[in-house]
């Protein structure tokens, strides 16, 4: 049977609780597979294992319960080994790079940041910031030449590329912001909603700092809406 990998700590690590369930229905249990200076939290594999949220929510909720012990190095969902002899030995391989990754994320958890545009505040912002595309638009609505088929395409295009614009500087000025108060930044990927999506490595010394820096943004920046989540098990910082 295959092995499921969770994560990766030091041998002194304590190991999971008895009562901690994994992945698989009904939930395997968690277990530490100790190699020289390292550990994994690992259980047996299902077969035919899918990210059905049942199991997402296992994967994070070990991580979790590890990480109040403790640092531990996140594999995202779907970690697996052959057995349990092929992930000793990666680990024993592995050993110094791992532990040096372990020293680095210290006393350190993720924050993920993700913002879009409230669209009626983006768009008076925009107008507010040129007169010309202004006047456009109010001509539009008086039914002036703007008011034409060619005219209102025009106008769309330039408000779309303002916005656009907007959204890049205000990406930007979230990324110079934020950074401050953490460790490390790293982009995620792109999606259709979002202007951009960040995730921060921060301190436990200064997760206040980086929360009222968000705080901030959101007061100084009303256009922007802000989803964070976290204190997160640093997984865009494994690699």
């Amino acid at each position: 049977m295959s092995t499921y990998v969770y994560g990766i700590a030091r041998s002194t690590h304590p190991s999971p609780p008895q009562q901690l369930g994994g992945v698989g229905d009904p939930p395997q249990p968690v277990r530490a597979l100790r190699q020289g200076r390292l550990m994994a939290l690992v259980s047996d594999a299902p077969e035919n294992l899918r990210p059905k949220r049942r199991d997402l929510l296992a994967h994070q909720q070990v991580l979790r319960a590890a990480g109040a012990q403790g640092t531990v190095l996140p594999l995202r969902f779907g970690g697996l080994s052959p057995d349990d002899e092929t992930l000793a030995a990666v680990l024993a391989e592995r050993e110094d790079h791992y532990l040096e990754r372990l020293r680095a994320l210290d006393g350190k958890s993720e924050y993920n940041v993700k913002a879009s545009h409230d669209e009626q505040s983006v768009l008076r912002l925009v107008l507010a910031d040129d007169p010309e595309l202004r006047a456009m638009a109010e001509a539009g609505r008086s039914g002036g030449d703007g008011g034409a088929y060619e005219g209102k395409l025009q106008l769309g295009e330039r408000i779309a590329n303002a916005v656009r614009l907007r959204e890049a500087q205000d990406a930007d000025l979230l990324r110079e912001t934020l950074k401050g108060p953490a460790e490390a930044v790293s982009a995620g990927p792109q999606s259709t909603g979002w202007l951009t999506n960040l995730s921060f490595l921060v301190d436990g010394e200064h997760i206040a700092e980086f929360v009222a820096a968000v705080e901030s943004v959101r007061e100084e920046q009303p256009h922007l809406v802000l989803t964070v989540t976290g204190p997160l098990p640093p997984y865009s910082f494994v690699e």
